[in-house]
Order: structure tokens, then sequence, then C-alpha cells
């Protein structure tokens, strides 16, 4: 017996990358599975409702449980139907993986209102409305005294961690999404659900676009970029053993798992009165000189 065995999760974004490892993975631990994936390109453009279908095809061929689901995650009614689409085909949900994303790679000086606004709708938008229907699904269990046991497991991104040049848009909205989770996990434990957010790194079609160097290890003895290695810990964080985690954010890369520490007060000064502006800067220069240095920004120097 799998350690979902029964339970039911929503993936969106399942039918390529890391979303179809985390489906695959999941349905071999017993969990059924809505796999939700509109099929669009990797800026957000077009529909495909075959990938989806064939990913079903591939957890029912291998003994599993799962449906195909096409509705936009970022369409407040759509993201209703999902969440009923779970319960009317599995007669339950416990665990929502947020996982589907665009990037639209630009620098900052060329960025576009577009590009920025579909980023933000897609990875903001839809991480809180797939994640706010199912809530309020868990919390009508809850009043009903049923202990819902559920999970909201979130996408973020090294670049929402840290920046990422010519991904503005993109980190900004990744950065929002580890931001979110904390105030999730905060919020809805009296519910009995647990928030946490990842910040993968595999080989996908966004990675493969940004970092290719990077993600070339298919020849190594160890694939360190294949997304199947992130899944177990995905999977482990959707089961029933995980309901003590909660508001944490995990870098997930080969075989490592990596639990990030967060924004923390620093060094500091206080002479307990007004400053003088002109004052200002050498009590700023101690404190640069005092700070644990700071994480690069994603391709610079």
């Amino acid at each position: 017996m799998g350690i979902c065995e029964g339970r039911t999760v929503i993936i969106t974004g399942a039918a390529r990358g890391l979303g179809r490892a985390y489906a695959l993975a999941f349905a071999a631990e017993g969990a059924n599975v809505v796999v939700n994936d509109i099929g669009a390109s990797l800026g957000g453009e077009g529909r495909d409702t075959s990938a989806a279908d064939g990913v079903v095809a591939e957890i029912v061929a291998a003994g599993g449980q799962a449906v195909a689901n096409y509705e936009d995650i970022t369409d407040w009614d759509a993201a209703k139907r999902i969440v009923d689409a779970a319960v009317a085909a599995f007669g339950d949900l416990h665990v929502v993986v947020n996982n589907a994303g665009i990037v639209r790679d630009r620098m900052f000086v060329s960025a576009t209102l577009d590009e920025w606004d579909a980023t933000m709708h897609v990875h903001l938008r839809g991480h809180f409305c797939v994640a706010r229907h199912a809530v309020d699904y868990w919390r009508g269990k809850q009043k009903a005294g049923i202990n819902p046991d559920a999970r909201i497991i979130n996408t973020t991104s090294g670049a929402g961690l840290q920046g990422s040049i010519a991904q503005a848009a993109y980190s900004t909205a990744k950065g929002g999404i580890a931001a979110l989770t904390l105030v999730q996990a905060a919020e809805l434990g009296r519910y009995g659900i647990t928030a946490n957010a990842l910040a993968p790194a595999a080989r996908t079609r966004m990675t493969e676009q940004a970092f290719a160097e990077k993600m070339a290890t298919e020849t190594a003895a160890f694939d360190a970029m294949d997304p199947a290695n992130v899944a177990p810990t995905v999977v482990w964080l959707g089961s029933g053993a995980s309901a003590h985690v909660t508001g944490c954010v995990f870098e997930l890369e080969g075989g490592k798992i990596m639990l990030e520490d967060g924004w923390r007060e620093g060094p500091y000064v206080d002479p307990g009165a007004r400053w003088e502006p002109s004052d200002v800067g050498g009590a700023v220069d101690t404190l640069l000189a005092a700070r644990v240095a700071p994480r690069k920004v994603w391709g610079s120097a």
C-alpha cells in the first residue's frame, strides 16, 4: 500500500515536465489523480487536451486511477469546477498541487504590460483560484466535524527567492507565491490544512530554454535534472505523514532537499533618537559590512 492510498490530488499543469512526474508518482503511491492541463504553449497560448489525456492513459495502464481536466485555473468559476470534478470522480479531495505556470522572459527595460499581466495572471491568480475553492470544500468538511487532513503545495522558484536576470515578472510572481504560502499556513491550520511551497530545479520546457547547459545531465550516472527526482518529496508532502509540516519552502534538485531559511532580521543600529540624514550613510555602511552575503541574482556576475 502506498503512502497516499485513497487520497485524491489535483495537479495543475500536469501534462508535462514536473507536473507529469508528480501525477505518475502520486498514482504509484495509491492516490487518485486529477490531471489538470489546458495544453498551452510555454508562453500560455493555445489549447491541446491530448496532453492531459496521455498522462491519464499512462496512469491507468499502470493500474492507477486518474481523470483528465482541461479547465482554466485562472477562471474563478472554472477553478471551482476542477474541485467539483475531483469530488465527483473520487468522492473527496485531499491535496492541491499548484504547478501550472508560464514564462515571458524579457529584460526589464523591454518588458511589456501585457507580458507582466499574463505572468501574474497565471501564477498568482491561478494559485489563488484553485486553492481558494479547495479551502471552501475543506472548511465545509471541518465544520461538519470531519478532519480534512488537507494539503496545499505551491510552486515558487529560485527566481522568486533570489531574482533572475530577464525574469522580472516571473521572479515577482514566484516571490509572491512564497509569501502566499506563509499566510496560508498561518491561517488555515485551524481547518486541518497545511501549506508548503517548492522551488524545484529540473529539466522542463521552461528551464531547458533558460538554463540549457545546467539541464543537460541525461548522460550522467545520476540524471540530477530528471523531474522524477523532485516527485518523491511532493508526494510525501501530500501524504498523511506530513501533517506536522507547514509554512515551509523547500528547494529540490536531484537528490537534494533544502529547507529555505527565509527573510530574517539582520544586523541593526539604533541610537534611540532620530537620525540626521547625513549620518545615515555611515550606519548603512556598517550594516552592509556586518551582514551575511546575499545570494546572487540568477544570471548576474
